[in-house]
C-alpha cells in the first residue's frame, strides 16, 4: 500500500499542492491512504478525487478574508518584507463575544464546504481511498486521526476545518465535549500514522527546508514573538515526527520518500498572498519533477 502524507505549513501548502500534481498526474502514483494535517488536511480530499485543478484554483486564490472572518492582526510591508501587527480592534472584538482566541477562522469553515460537494464527499466515502486528518484534542492532551470513512459529510468537513485551526491566532473549537485545535500543535508530520494504516511505501512532503538555514530578524511586536515561539516548537515537533516516522519505517520494512521544501518560502505562513502561493504551486511542481528525473536510473548504453 502506498500512502501521501503532507504536514501542516499554512500558506505554503501550496508548494506541497504542486509536489503532489507532479506526483499523481506526471509520475502516475496511486496512492491508498492520504494522512494530512492543517494545510495538508485542506489539500488531501481533492487530491484522492483527482480534483486537482479545484483544490489549485483554490490556493491560487485564497486571501486572508477567504481563511479569517476576524483576522486578529494587519500585514504592512517594509522593505519588501511583510510584517505583521497586532489588530487591537478585532482582538477586542473577539474578547467582546467571549472568544477564547485573538481570532476567528469561520470564513475558512465556508471555504471547506463550498469546495467539498456532499457528492464528492459521498463518492470518497464509497470509494477504495482512505483519508484520514490530524487533529491535537486539548482537553484530552492527545492527537486524534479522523478518517472520512467514519464520519457523515458536516462531521467530516468540521474536522478538516479544526485541523488547520492555528490557535491562538484561529478558531478554538469545541466538539464533543472536547477542546480541539490544529493538528501540527502534537503531530505536524504524519508518518507514523500512515504505516500503522498499513503503508509500505510513504510520499511525505515537508513543508521547510531540509536545514534551518535562516535567521529571524528581531521581533518588533508580541505576535511576532508569538509566531517566532510557535514556529521554534513547530520545528522541533517536525523533526521528532521526522525521526519517529524512520524508525517505524524501518521496523515495518517501509520505505519513505521525503519532499522538504528547497527554499524558505515563508517566515510567517498565515500570510495569504495569492500571487506568492500562485508561484509557490509553480516551484513545488518543478522541484518534484527535478528530484524525480534526478533520482531515475541511467539506462545503459545497449552499443557499448
Amino acid at each position: 500500500m502506498r500512502a501521501l502524507v503532507i504536514s501542516g505549513g499554512g500558506s505554503k501548502g501550496a508548494f506541497a499542492g504542486g509536489v503532489a500534481q507532479y506526483l499523481i498526474q506526471n509520475d502516475k502514483r496511486e496512492y491508498d491512504i492520504f494522512v494530512g494535517t492543517s494545510t495538508g488536511s485542506l489539500l488531501i480530499s481533492h487530491l484522492a478525487l483527482n480534483k486537482i485543478d479545484k483544490i489549485r484554483n483554490i490556493y491560487s486564490n485564497v486571501n486572508q478574508d477567504s481563511i479569517f472572518s476576524n483576522c486578529p492582526f494587519v500585514v504592512r510591508k517594509k522593505y519588501g518584507s511583510d510584517i505583521i501587527g497586532m489588530n487591537h480592534w478585532n482582538i477586542l472584538k473577539n474578547w467582546m463575544r467571549g472568544k477564547k482566541t485573538f481570532g476567528e477562522s469561520e470564513n475558512l469553515r465556508k471555504l471547506i464546504r463550498n469546495s467539498i460537494t456532499r457528492e464528492e464527499f459521498e463518492a470518497l466515502k464509497n470509494g477504495p481511498k482512505n483519508v484520514v486528518v490530524t487533529v491535537s484534542n486539548l482537553s484530552l492532551n492527545q492527537v486524534e486521526y479522523k478518517s472520512v470513512n467514519d464520519f457523515n459529510y458536516d462531521e467530516f468537513c468540521d474536522w478538516i476545518w479544526i485541523s488547520s485551526n492555528y490557535t491562538p491566532f484561529m478558531s478554538l473549537v469545541r466538539k464533543n465535549g472536547c477542546e480541539y485545535a490544529d493538528g501540527g500543535l502534537g503531530t505536524l508530520v504524519p508518518i507514523e500514522e500512515a504505516i500503522k494504516r498499513g503503508a509500505t511505501e510513504v510520499d511525505v512532503i515537508v513543508l521547510r527546508t531540509e536545514v534551518s538555514n535562516y535567521n529571524r530578524m528581531p521581533s518588533r511586536n508580541a505576535f511576532e514573538v508569538l509566531t517566532s515561539m510557535f514556529s521554534f516548537v513547530l520545528d522541533r515537533i517536525e523533526n521528532q515526527n521526522i525521526r519517529i516516522g524512520k524508525l517505524v519505517a524501518s521496523q515495518n520494512d517501509a520505505i519513505i520518500n521525503l519532499y522538504y521544501t528547497p527554499t524558505v518560502l515563508t517566515t510567517n505562513s498565515l500570510i495569504f498572498d495569492k500571487e506568492k502561493m500562485t508561484l509557490w504551486w509553480k516551484k513545488g511542481f518543478l522541484y518534484a519533477k527535478n528530484k524525480n528525473e534526478e533520482s531515475m536510473p541511467i539506462e545503459p548504453d545497449l552499443q557499448e
